[in-house]
């Protein structure tokens, strides 16, 4: 079983404003993006690793299946992954 992890926001100064978790980066980045982001960096916790995504949120109607107390309505988060990157120093 895969423990979840954390991944670190990074904003274009480097500093690092919020934590997002998720099994894997994609899932950090998918909770970025449903809060706003667009240019999404993410470092992993305990690691040099930093996750590239571009991020927007899409207005979609809901499903067939939905509750009856959903809106018409809803936002669905999208990602798109560019890269990884390696930092030097932590």
């Amino acid at each position: 079983m895969i423990e979840k992890r954390n991944f670190a926001l990074r904003d274009k100064d480097g500093n690092e404003i919020g934590v997002f978790s998720g099994k894997q980066p994609r899932q950090a980045a998918l909770k970025a993006a449903n809060r706003g982001f667009t240019d999404i960096r993410l470092r992993e916790r305990g690691t040099r690793n930093v996750h590239i995504f571009q991020g927007e949120r899409v207005q979609v109607p809901k499903p067939a299946n939905a509750p009856a107390w959903m809106p018409a309505d809803i936002w669905k988060p999208k990602v798109k992954k560019l890269g990884v990157e390696k930092l030097e120093e932590l």
